[in-house]
């Protein structure tokens, strides 16, 4: 067994680099994506909760020293194998005795692994049974990215958490701390660098802390005199001695590595952004390196379809006959095809709407309907069960077109591909959209016409009021749906960033957020304990790591950072999402002339919680820029048949006076909620978004707004118009109520602020 984590053996005699290794998580320096407090191995580590990992990153960035934290800390038994000097023998030695631990004693056992890409495949399959079983759990560590140089079974039961190279303010930290150490480090004399000298260090170990260190005790201990001189002694460190004690990598290109990867990455990036010089030096430094230009046409066919695609749809055809010319007469001739392939497309024109298909794709994985009735095979079940019954054939009319239906009925008006105005593919847009919007205005008009049996009953019996439930149902998932993806797509949260969602009940943040921070925490604030209690069941299907932190506080507020330390333990979070915070409302009336007024206090909260550099997200509806009677009115003429004088008119001046002069949150629009951000210390992008779903009015809702006593609405227009007219607009919305349901318009208000 190798002696990697012994604390015998004379180590603070060992290298400067092994002797500074941090021991406790406090000790890092660095890598706070994956350590720093609230995340999740930092969570796993201090509840020595640890599940199989692997710690993938470059030279130098700390994988050994954290897996020297985890035997510091862990109460479990912990082994420790080099892959570069050892097999399958030492496996299973390492293994009988761990099996013999958890059967005789119940203890489990952390076996780490150093360089454990250098085992092969047989190897690696031997480790594969035990970790499957719990005999041991796994620490890896590799400077190969483990998706391609790791058994992917070892992969599917580990959680890869990617160190990253040291940044300049880190460097200098470790350097200044091993100067000042009198364990360990230097702190027993006096470390001067001279100006120049650590900035020099610090720059060429370009992240790599081990190559920093190294420097540093070869300047430090190969001066003037011999070493260790007296204590107290002054040592300086010229910027020679700096640069005669780190050389500067050679620039490496590993065909089986990350510089392989990372190069055609480049490569690839340069065509899509359309710079020719850029992809001919990465396609030159790929084909001086020897790599094989069967990889290269393959990627270069990919980019065709995925960035070209319609703008272009001759670029595939162009790399297939360049690959294949190719093939005819290899190198050195073979360059020209290489390099023509090469500029066709770094020249063409871009487009990515092929990328719809993964839309399509997302809509089958989340509802697999039914191929509907008039799109069925009428050649076996036609006469029995009525298949391709209604189907229109497009050759029978005019341009061989014809509108009908042609996804699910749980679809109808869905859209995936929208044309670019690029290209090719600008020269199709205009017919595409001009048949999708005939499509859709036979689908989803008043008369059934040529639907194909896809048209929704509007009658008022029972099974029409199925219908048309069934029908507002689907509406509200794809609104609440595209509410989710605005608020996230707006912040765009990383793998490891810590989230908070307050107002949570619902749970519709929390979900799509756990699925974007696997390595970060998503927290929520619910305000009750059946809300917790319900979230909780719905997460019992998660492993005890990948839960949601959800505690539980008052609507409307945050908790201070201490509070979400105890609740969360993180006290800073780098997002905040929130939707729809005051869903009965804003804050009363005679709270908004406050000082401070409920809005200014969450904000102030909420700046409290982030981290240098988060951002708050909300999307709020505010009653002003709601849904107007006056233009349900206005737009529902058709059904509603003539309306008596200039009544619709009298009703717009109405509420227009309501929401500019009731005062309170009634006339609150974005500019109010931007001025409170601001004033907060947030930097706010403000976004208005027009939002709609088709609603189903009840006499519930009539008999709410037209309360004369109770709703601040009825008090104000039935006072505006009178008695008379306001009765009869009632009486309208009651007959509407009998025609199905309406298009409900309004505005949301997206907001975005970062701390300053």
């Amino acid at each position: 067994m190798d002696d990697l984590f012994s604390s015998s053996g004379g180590i603070s005699q060992g290298p400067l680099a092994d002797r500074m290794r941090p021991k406790t998580l406090d000790d890092i320096i660095g890598q706070d994506h994956i350590v720093g407090p609230g995340r999740l191995l930092r969570r796993a580590i201090q509840a020595d909760r640890l599940s199989s990992v692997i710690f993938y990153g470059p030279p130098g960035t700390g994988k050994t020293s954290l897996a020297r934290v985890i035997a510091n800390t862990t109460r479990s038994s912990f082994e420790s194998l080099n892959a570069v000097l050892t097999g399958i023998k030492d496996i299973r030695e390492t293994i009988d005795r761990s099996d013999e631990r958890r059967r005789l004693y119940g203890k489990r056992t952390i076996l780490f692994v150093d360089e454990v890409h250098r085992w092969n495949k047989a190897q690696q399959d031997a480790l594969l049974p035990w970790v499957e079983n719990g005999t041991v759990i796994l620490i890896g560590a590799t400077t190969e990215n483990p998706f391609f140089e790791v058994n992917r079974a070892l992969v599917s039961r580990s959680r890869i958490f990617q160190l990253k190279p040291l940044t300049t303010e880190n460097l200098r930290e470790a350097a200044l701390r091993t100067a000042a150490d009198t364990e360990r480090g230097y702190g027993n004399w006096r470390v001067v660098f001279e100006e120049g000298a650590l900035e020099h260090l610090v720059e060429v170990a370009g992240g790599d802390a081990r190559s920093l260190l190294n420097a540093l005790e070869l300047a430090v201990e190969t001066g003037p005199g011999s070493w260790p001189p007296p204590e107290g002694t002054e040592i300086r460190i010229s910027l020679q001695a700096a640069e005669e004690s780190i050389q500067r990598r050679a620039v490496l290109y590993d065909r089986d590595g990350d510089y392989h990867f990372d190069t055609i990455s480049a490569f690839i990036k340069s065509v899509r952004g359309s710079d020719p010089d850029a992809a001919l030096y990465w396609l030159a430094k790929m084909v001086r390196a020897g790599e094989d230009p069967a990889f290269i046409f393959r990627r270069m066919i990919i980019l065709a379809g995925e960035d070209v695609g319609m703008a272009d749809p001759q670029a595939i055809t162009v790399v297939i006959a360049c690959a294949e010319a190719f093939e005819r007469i290899g190198f050195p001739e073979g360059n020209f095809p290489l390099a023509q392939a090469c500029l066709y497309l770094a020249t063409a024109p871009k487009s990515n709407t092929a990328m719809a298909f993964f839309d399509a794709l997302g809509e089958v994985n989340k509802e697999d309907a039914e191929v509907p009735n008039h799109l069925r095979d009428a050649s076996r079940d036609a006469e029995g069960f009525g298949h391709g019954d209604g189907y229109i054939y497009p050759h029978a009319y005019r341009d061989h077109w014809a509108a009908q239906q042609y996804l699910p009925r749980v679809l109808r008006g869905k859209t995936f591909y929208l044309p670019s105005r690029v290209g090719y593919e600008g020269k199709i847009r205009e017919e595409v959209l001009k048949k999708r919007e005939l499509q859709a205005a036979v689908i989803m008009g008043d008369s059934p016409g040529e639907a194909g049996g896809e048209y929704l009953s509007w009658s008022a019996s029972s099974k029409g009021r199925e219908g048309w439930f069934k029908r507002l149902e689907s509406g509200r998932s794809a609104l609440l749906l595209s509410d989710r993806d605005v608020i996230l797509g707006r912040c765009s949260p990383a793998r490891h960033d810590r989230i908070l969602i307050p107002a949570a009940n619902d749970g519709l943040l929390l979900w799509e957020s756990l699925r974007r921070v696997p390595e970060g925490l998503a927290a929520a604030l619910v305000d009750t304990e059946t809300a917790r209690e319900a979230l909780l069941r719905y997460a019992a299907i998660l492993d005890e790591s990948e839960q949601p932190r959800i505690g539980i506080f008052p609507p409307g507020k945050l908790p201070a950072p201490e509070e979400a330390e105890a609740l969360f333990s993180s006290p800073v979070f780098d997002h905040i999402l929130v939707r729809e915070p005051w869903k009965r409302g804003l804050p009363p009336p005679e709270k908004a002339g406050s000082t401070p007024t409920p809005l200014e206090v969450f904000t102030g909260g909420a700046r409290r919680l982030l981290a240098p550099g988060g951002d708050l997200v909300l999307l709020q509806t505010l009653p002003r820029l709601g849904e107007r009677i006056s233009r349900i009115l206005e737009d529902e003429c058709r059904v509603l048949g003539p309306i008596p004088g200039d009544l619709v008119q009298k009703l717009k001046e109405a509420e227009q006076d309501f929401f500019t002069k009731q005062g309170g949150y009634w006339t609150w629009d974005g500019a109010v909620l931007e001025k409170i951000f601001t004033q907060g210390g947030l930097s706010v992008v403000l976004t208005v978004l027009d939002q709609q779903e088709e609603r189903l009015l009840t006499e519930r809702d009539l008999a709410a707004w037209f309360d004369r006593e109770r709703s601040t609405w009825g008090i104000f227009i039935a006072r505006s118009l009178g008695d008379t007219d306001f009765l009869t607009i009632r009486e309208l919305l009651s007959a509407r109520i009998k025609q199905g349901p309406l298009t409900w318009k309004w505005k949301s208000i997206l907001l975005k602020g970062v701390v300053n």
